[in-house]
């Protein structure tokens, strides 16, 4: 994608980020308001990031799924931006560092902070620098996101107390890995000739 392409993408990556700030300084949210939205478009931007690699090597890189993986690490760091505010967000309604450490040993708690951990590794190499610096584990490194997102629809699951919402989120991601298991196995998509 060129540069204002990706440009786009940004404005339109960063304006709920722009919203959810203007309702928090109008006073028409607070810090608590944000854990849900901030969260769930960090998971959902983690599964956009992570669906078009499965899809491509089922359906071949066509104008479509190129234009897609060509903003893939725009929506994992986007993903891990989103998930830095849900973590602002738990910051600033915990308001002391005590009250915090109170209840990090809860399972909800913990597999949060390691979600936020794990993902960060991955952003923070996806530059075109490190891709070239690091070679191929900059690939392994990337890997990390599954673990990531695994690791923060437990989160979801184990403070909502409600696993349909979660299984929801990953019937893409599983539908997207069965396209990929088949492809391996030989079956792919063929577009009949015109």
């Amino acid at each position: 994608m060129i540069g204002w392409g990706k440009g786009l993408l940004w404005l339109a990556l960063a304006a709920p980020a722009a919203l959810m700030a203007w309702r928090l300084a109008s006073g028409e949210a607070t810090a608590f308001d944000l854990y849900q939205p901030t969260g769930e478009l960090s998971l959902r931007l983690m599964l956009l990031a992570l669906i078009p690699g499965p899809l491509a090597e089922f359906f071949g890189r066509g104008r479509f799924l190129r234009a897609w993986l060509s903003v893939r690490r725009n929506l994992g760091v986007a993903a891990f931006v989103y998930a830095a505010l849900h973590l602002a967000a738990y910051v600033a309604d915990m308001q002391a560092l005590a009250a915090m450490l109170a209840e990090l040993a809860l399972p909800g708690i913990w597999t949060g902070w390691l979600a936020f951990a794990v993902l960060a590794v991955p952003a923070s190499i996806s530059t075109d620098v490190a891709m070239r610096r690091l070679g191929r584990t900059w690939k392994r490194l990337q890997w990390l996101a599954y673990p990531a997102l695994a690791l923060a629809l437990l989160h979801w699951a184990l403070l909502d107390r409600a696993w349909l919402p979660v299984l929801v989120h990953l019937v893409p991601l599983g539908l997207a890995w069965s396209l990929r298991i088949a492809a391996r196995n030989g079956y792919r998509f063929r577009r009949r000739p015109a």
